[in-house]
């Protein structure tokens, strides 16, 4: 039963393209009224068939020469054969007949557009809105929002939402792409009070909790955001992007239990992906949960094996754990992709150094300070890799490049000293310690940690006591 409205709908146009052909042949035919030439157009336009569709219209103008819709449809044809200036002197023809259909200004508006002429096509817009009200108006404004954007005009944008929504509050579209502009223009206190306000007489719509959500969240006001899109699940239960966001909003508060339930929520709810994954990786590394943290790691990288970063993050999971020749294979992964990416050079320098291959060591640190030659911890990495390796002129020399590259950095002051002791030169090693002592006294641990015995030289623990009582060494 339900098939028989569409099979008359069928034979109905299938007559109607026979007449329409006698029609157009000259053998006798029905009169073909003004609505079924709309139709006969319609079907060419459907079939990708412009061509017929623009005859189709102009055979109807020749027996309705005074019909608006069908100058309008002749217009649509010729835009979308870009014939643009015919369709604004047809569009201006149809106006003459009926000003008051609203596709009269959104062909206009396309029209000036493709003719690169936006601020015309922001003026049709715009006295529209004078002359339309209700839907006719919120697709107007849309139209108009479309605009701004293709203009770069973005504020202008999030106004044109704004107006939408405050005339009819629960718009998904615009609730939707308002969420977007808040972001991208910043205006998130704005956005608190219009959601506030949708909120106070729509206290059940999900998507005006979820923006309320994103503002607060852009505003790093993260609790409020939680609140917010804790109302948003309990409304819909299965608001996947409500728990994403939440789980980034744990993570920025560092409570990652809170953050791994939300977001294996969103695995529960939606397809999985990589970034997903990789967060809830990061929650339990945080955690200090290493096995958690690579099985979710690997998860992510099986979706996308050409992400390297995956591996460095599984990688320094292994250097939490001291498992150095694990995490040395998911380095040499990772930098089969970015050999010289300083990260990964840093960390299988750690992973060399500890397993006292340090000429192999020296190499991704010095790889490290030349791809960030101002990096302090590459730069401290580089000289205590040198100094444990018994390298303590080059130490020396690689100190004295540090302080230049960091302006004088204290910490490069105590490394100095400490080399400086190593190659016999006290004297120089004591004058270094009291230039760092009087910059920031609390980084002689550093000088201490690399060499302990230093404690035993009574020209420094003589230092070290004018330094404390004088300040706090920490």
């Amino acid at each position: 039963m339900q098939d028989y409205p569409y099979r008359e709908d069928k034979e109905e146009l299938k007559e109607l393209l026979k007449q329409y052909t006698n029609l157009r042949s000259g053998k006798s035919h029905s009169f073909l009224e003004e609505e079924a030439f709309e139709k006969i157009i319609d079907h060419f336009d459907d079939e990708d068939d412009l061509a017929q569709a623009l005859e189709a219209a102009e055979t109807g103008l020749d027996y309705f020469p005074y019909s608006s819709q069908l100058l309008i449809k002749k217009a649509d044809l010729l835009i979308a054969t870009r014939r643009y200036n015919d369709a604004l002197t047809t569009l201006e023809q149809a106006s003459l007949y009926d000003s008051t259909d609203i596709n009269l200004y959104i062909l206009k508006t396309d029209a000036y557009l493709a003719l690169d002429q936006q601020l015309k096509a922001v003026e049709i817009l715009e006295e529209a809105l004078l002359l339309f009200d209700g839907e006719e108006r919120i697709d107007l404004l849309f139209e108009l929002a479309d605009v701004y954007d293709d203009y770069e005009e973005f504020d202008k944008v999030f106004d044109c939402l704004k107006l939408i929504l405050e005339q009819e509050p629960t718009n998904e579209e615009a609730l939707y792409k308002i969420c977007f502009w808040t972001d991208f223009t910043g205006r998130n206190e704005e956005s608190i009070r219009l959601h506030q306000k949708i909120i106070e007489d729509y206290p059940y719509n999900e998507l005006a909790w979820f923006n309320l959500a994103a503002s607060y969240q852009g505003l790093k006001l993260y609790e409020k955001a939680i609140d917010a899109y804790q109302y948003a699940v309990v409304i819909d239960e299965k608001f996947d992007y409500a728990y994403r966001n939440m789980g980034d909003a744990y993570i920025r508060m560092r409570k990652y239990k809170e953050a791994i339930e939300a977001l294996e929520k969103v695995l529960e709810l939606t397809r999985p992906e990589e970034v997903i994954y990789e967060a809830i990786g990061h929650c339990y590394h945080r955690l200090g949960k290493f096995a958690q943290a690579r099985f979710n790691y690997r998860k992510a990288s099986h979706m996308n094996p050409q992400d390297s970063k995956l591996n460095y993050k599984i990688a320094l999971t292994y250097i939490n754990e001291e498992q150095w020749e694990s995490a040395i294979k998911q380095l040499e992964i990772a930098m089969r992709a970015q050999r010289n990416a300083p990260e990964y050079n840093m960390a299988m320098g750690e992973c060399a150094m500890q397993l006292g291959n340090f000429k192999e060591a020296i190499q991704c640190f010095s790889i490290a300070v030349r791809s960030r030659p101002r990096n302090v911890a590459a730069r401290d990495a580089l000289v205590c890799c040198l100094y444990k390796a018994g390298y303590f002129e080059e130490a020396g020399v690689q100190c004295l490049d540090a302080l230049k590259a960091t302006e004088n950095k204290p910490l490069f002051y105590f490394l100095y000293s400490a080399a400086l002791f190593s190659m016999g030169k006290p004297k120089e090693a004591l004058l270094q310690l009291e230039h760092g002592l009087t910059k920031a006294p609390k980084l002689v641990k550093k000088l201490i940690e690399l060499n302990p015995s230093i404690l035993q030289n009574s020209q420094v623990v003589d230092m070290l006591a004018r330094y404390k009582k004088g300040r706090k060494l920490g």
